[in-house]
């Protein structure tokens, strides 16, 4: 059974919310990150980046117990000026969000830390200690959680029924970013709770879709915290923040790999060491492969196409035929000497989202000697990784939606 928990959010007041919410820090060139810090006070990078305009000499170490303590203080700035309102009762959240035409539907709650620890809420990759540990430290210090995991679950027609019957009344929030994404979002009645949960208590196993290193961190929190207060329950750090999404519904782009040598090799010579594994084809233009087991590769003005033979593709466990893990095993470990996905300076990814032509003019203008474009894997293979036990390759999947950070605070201590 899937145990969803309704939690009080503290969120923006509704003529605020197209301000307050933000993508990653990351996703934001410099000059239009300084733009966004200098024109809106209300965004939530300045909690999450609080010491932006400070200068150099008063700037805390990054992911130090000080720079944490400034986020609170920001945060808790945020609430003082009424940008923020908490609701009274303990609620779901529904929240649609509508890019290109696609509707990314589903539920936020509280995703049960048990549930986790069961392995009823299903992994497929490794997350790192150190991750772990300073997110965990982040937490603990903040005292809120601002970032929901992504959660997948199979199809349900009786959640469907209730999103929709909810999704007909008029919307909390309803706003566009200027990314063209539309954003909307929901308040469950207490009524509209109980019919969910009951309805997610047929569901059997959840899969994380996104978010393994905030999920791991979140229980690793709550371990402390219970071990630290032995017979309390009922807290909400029982449970971590989660957008609980129905699998059909999700969006898979692959990861493409760029590589910054030939491990002194000739593209002929590549080529031949190819041929024996992969039937190639020269082709006009480049595109994300339609076909599982196919990749395309761009070299020196010119694409192929890499179709697997049949004895390359392995059947001997999950992972094995993943098109990530055929790529590492035939091509970029035997032959181009990249070994440690992770630490290998000599490769790099890019999102499904990221245009043809972006590739095409980072090798011809030779950051890079070579791009292979990959077909996404689809959420079976994901979800046979999870049942297994086992890890997917690093940079295998791009999982849509990405949600935006302040929609929906999680108060850990509450």
């Amino acid at each position: 059974m899937a145990k969803l928990r309704p939690f009080r959010a503290v969120r923006p007041t509704r003529d605020k919310a197209h301000l307050v919410a933000s993508r990653p820090i990351f996703t934001y060139k410099p000059s239009i990150l300084k733009a966004k810090m200098q024109e809106n006070p209300f965004t939530f990078i300045h909690i999450i980046h609080p010491e932006y305009f400070e200068d150099e000499s008063n700037k805390t170490e990054p992911n130090s117990p000080e720079r944490f303590k400034k986020v609170k203080d920001k945060y808790e700035e945020f609430v003082n000026e009424g940008v923020f309102i908490q609701d009274e009762l303990p609620t779901f959240y529904i929240y649609r969000q509508t890019k290109s035409n696609h509707a990314f539907l589903g539920v936020i709650a509280g995703a049960s830390v048990e549930e986790y620890q069961n392995n009823k809420i299903k992994k497929h990759e490794a997350t790192i200690t150190s991750r772990e540990e300073m997110f965990t430290n982040y937490l603990d210090i903040v005292g809120v959680n601002a970032e929901p995991v992504l959660l997948s679950h199979r199809k349900s027609i009786e959640v469907d029924e209730i999103l929709s019957s909810i999704t007909s009344k008029r919307a909390e929030y309803d706003f566009s970013t200027t990314d063209g994404v539309r954003h909307e979002l929901w308040v469950a009645s207490s009524e509209e709770v109980k019919q969910l949960q009951d309805s997610y208590d047929k569901i059997e196993n959840i899969y994380i879709a996104d978010g393994h290193h905030r999920s791991a961190s979140s229980v690793r929190l709550a371990e402390r915290k219970m071990k630290q207060n032995p017979g309390a329950k009922g807290k909400n750090y029982e449970a971590f923040l989660s957008f609980f999404i129905d699998e059909e519904r999700l969006q898979i782009l692959p990861f493409h790999r760029l590589c910054k040598s030939l491990n002194g090799l000739s593209k002929n010579q590549l080529l031949n060491k190819l041929e024996s594994r992969f039937e190639i084809v020269s082709i006009q233009k480049g595109a994300t492969p339609k076909n599982m087991h196919e990749f395309q590769m761009y070299i020196e003005n010119e694409w192929y196409k890499l179709k697997a033979k049949s004895e390359v593709v392995s059947k001997a466990d999950a992972v094995s035929s993943i098109d990530a893990e055929i790529l590492t095993r035939e091509i970029l470990s035997p032959i181009l000497g990249i070994h440690d996905l992770k630490t290998d300076k000599n490769i790099a990814f890019l999102s499904g989202e990221t245009k043809i032509k972006k590739i095409e003019q980072l090798v011809n203008k030779d950051v890079y000697k070579v791009a292979f474009l990959l077909h996404p894997a689809t959420m079976e293979q994901v979800k046979n990784v999870a049942d297994e036990n086992a890890v997917m390759p690093p940079k295998s999947t791009w999982v849509e939606p990405k949600l935006r950070s302040g929609l929906t605070i999680y108060k850990i201590d509450e």
